[in-house]
């Protein structure tokens, strides 16, 4: 598959971000959910559990995607065609960048694809050059839910930023004191502290590399990570869920086996430490149980081999 031509300006994303968040909020097409948060302790991380405040407007959009469904009798698609008052910016000839339309992160930035595909491919070079522009530009956590038990709420395929620092006050990101081996080797390997599957790789620096050339390296070590955890479709015969997480510094995907667990809904970002609920009863089961075990609920747990190996 050739790259695609560059449409994004060096330098401009950011501001256009902000622009067009303000913009969003003030015309009402950008409906923030609230929400108030706690910080768990785990070990030597904490999980920043965000707790829901209202999903009222959320909730009363997605019964009328049903209604819209319903009387079409065809799938609807948020982004063909996109809101036009949450348009971003363009990236290449094959994706742009829209604000995610009920955020409970602020400037949370989606890269969708221009022409439908399927939320369950597999990542492509497209793809990646999309994600290397944005990083470039933002210093920030992308994520990519691949199909509904990973998470994914919408079929259209998209990838997903969140601006660092995660946690208000303190590291970057929760799981941070758990990637210290990923910049002292280079190879594929996991975290010890997961109790769940999953592969991390140190990526090359994207910022002193030309766009074009490092869209491939990453590539590659995508599929390198697919291979290590045993998701390579060619191997499977069909596509298996699975979040991507991926910052400047290193890239790393975990299979999963199911979208929930005691009805708390997981994504990548609850794998990056950061977990939301819907409200304090859920909060309270979540402390029961602990938030690495909800994450080995809804990922693979380890054998005893991985474990040792690991």
């Amino acid at each position: 598959m050739s790259l695609n031509k560059i449409l994004l300006e060096p330098g401009t994303l950011w501001q256009r971000l902000i622009d067009q968040t303000e913009f969003a909020l003030d015309c009402g097409a950008l409906e923030s959910i609230a929400t108030n948060y706690e910080l768990l302790e785990v070990g030597d991380i904490q999980f920043l559990v965000r707790i829901l405040v209202n999903l009222q407007r959320k909730n009363e959009a997605k019964k009328e995607q049903k209604k819209r469904e319903k009387s079409s009798g065809k799938n609807f698609n948020p982004f063909l065609p996109y809101e036009e008052d949450l348009f971003v910016s363009d990236l290449t000839d094959t994706h742009l960048c829209l604000l995610n339309k009920f955020n409970a992160v602020d400037h949370h930035l989606l890269m969708i694809t221009r022409d439908f595909e399927e939320q369950e491919n597999q990542l492509n070079l497209a793809d990646f050059l999309a994600v290397t522009l944005t990083l470039r530009e933002i210093e920030g956590l992308v994520f990519y839910n691949s199909g509904k038990l990973a998470g994914a709420s919408q079929r259209h395929k998209h990838l997903q930023l969140v601006p660092l620092p995660l946690v208000p006050q303190g590291l970057s990101l929760p799981i941070s004191p758990w990637m210290t081996d990923v910049f002292l080797k280079q190879e594929i390997h996991t975290i010890p502290q997961f109790p769940f599957v999953q592969a991390i790789a140190a990526c090359p620096d994207i910022s002193s590399i030309n766009p074009l050339e490092i869209a491939p390296i990453l590539l590659e070590k995508y599929q390198q990570l697919l291979d290590k955890t045993d998701l390579d479709p060619q191997k499977s015969g069909k596509p298996a869920p699975y979040n991507l997480l991926m910052t400047r510094e290193w890239m790393m995907v975990i299979p999963r086996s199911k979208e929930s667990y005691k009805n708390i809904s997981i994504n990548s970002l609850g794998f990056a430490g950061a977990l939301l609920v819907r409200n304090a009863e859920q909060m309270e089961q979540l402390k029961q149980i602990g938030p690495l075990t909800f994450l080995q609920k809804v990922g693979i747990k380890k054998t005893r081999s991985e474990a040792r190996n690991t």
